[in-house]
């Protein structure tokens, strides 16, 4: 299997907010369809940051006229918006995204994809460059099979453990060397070490069984 990392920028009703707002996105692409001659893309979407940046961020793109349905719930985003030239129109049945993108507080948009066909890859590498303000093609390699990993729907969280996990992963604290530390995070979330660490602590053990759950 081949494996494709790619950093990119482009024009998105979607990233063009996510810079604007400083809302971070965790997305999923569904489907394109066309109807009555417009192509119609659907996705899905986990949005990251701050309440009230985020509502800023939802409220600003229900009025897009690009938007031909919207539907939030908590934290979650839907949407279905018509297009012309995203770089996901390029993608081919051969390939596959390994995990969801990423759509930083930048509108960078950070992909992996794969193929069993690295000459599919390098098509819709040439194909999605022009379509781009900013592309980096950060690395393509062969892969193991057992090594790529498909992530399962993340089990349900309160909040509060929500927001504790995404400032930890917002700030480095998984990183090596960490970039942060609980009791900073403690102190950006308003709330005391002690109460912090165990939101985390109970966030982290509904994730890492699924996690785990892939290592043989």
């Amino acid at each position: 299997m081949w494996v494709v990392k790619l950093k990119l920028k482009h024009d998105c009703i979607i990233g063009n907010r996510c810079e604007k707002f400083g809302v971070v996105l965790q997305s999923y692409d569904l489907n394109e369809e066309v109807r009555k001659n417009k192509v119609l893309t659907s996705s899905l979407h986990q949005m990251i940051g701050d309440k009230q940046d985020i509502n800023k961020f939802t409220s600003d793109l229900k009025k897009d006229k690009r938007v031909d349905y919207f539907e939030v719930n908590e934290n979650t985003l839907f949407l279905v918006e018509s297009s012309k030239n995203k770089p996901v129109s390029q993608f081919s049945k051969r390939m596959f995204f390994v995990k969801p993108v990423i759509i930083d507080e930048k509108g960078v948009e950070h992909w992996e994809i794969a193929s069993h066909e690295k000459d599919e890859l390098i098509r819709f590498i040439e194909k999605v460059e022009p379509l781009c303000d900013v592309f980096k093609l950060l690395s393509i390699k062969s892969t193991k099979l057992k090594d790529v990993y498909f992530p399962k729907v993340l089990p349900k969280l309160t909040d509060l453990q929500k927001k504790a996990l995404e400032l930890a992963v917002k700030n480095g604290y998984y990183k090596v060397p960490k970039e942060t530390n609980l009791r900073d995070l403690a102190k950006l979330m308003k709330i005391s070490l002690a109460t912090y660490q165990k939101h985390l602590q109970v966030a982290e053990s509904k994730i890492m069984p699924d996690i785990l759950s892939y290592i043989k």
